[in-house]
């Protein structure tokens, strides 16, 4: 499991522009939503903070070891918070990964971040077939 906590710098005179893409993340969670299982994304939450009249974002992650990355996706939504991501992070400013210290999380919630697994009938399913009620999920 990768838990990561990245700084970004917001380019100059981007601000509104952030303000719009987080606005379109919140408005099409359920797209969200769809995105996440391939990238195996079990929490990702995006912060923000202005230090000197300079604006940064901040994602703190939890994310599976083999998920595919969101630059690799052809979905809709992450077409379009890539387009976001060009158009307001400033690649001329280094990326700032913060140093992860003490990790807390119960035992029941860790165990519930895994991959899902694709079922011959293409549904998604938790890889443990017995957490679900008469081993099936509808």
């Amino acid at each position: 499991m990768k838990i990561e906590l990245t700084r970004f710098r917001v380019r100059k005179g981007a601000k509104a522009d952030v303000d719009e893409w987080l606005q379109f993340l919140n408005a099409n969670a359920g797209a969200v939503r769809e995105t996440l299982e391939a990238e195996q994304m079990y929490v990702e939450t995006i912060f923000s903070e202005t230090v000197n009249g300079i604006d940064y974002l901040y994602w703190y992650s939890i994310q599976g070891e083999h998920g595919s990355s969101v630059e690799q996706s052809e979905h809709w939504l992450d077409e379009k918070h890539m387009h976001y991501w060009r158009t307001c992070i400033d690649e001329t400013f280094p990326a700032e990964d913060l140093t992860p210290r003490v990790t807390m999380i119960p035992e029941r919630v860790e165990a519930s971040m895994k991959p899902l697994a694709a079922a011959p009938d293409g549904q998604l399913s938790d890889q443990t077939p017995s957490s679900f009620p008469l081993g099936s999920r509808k």
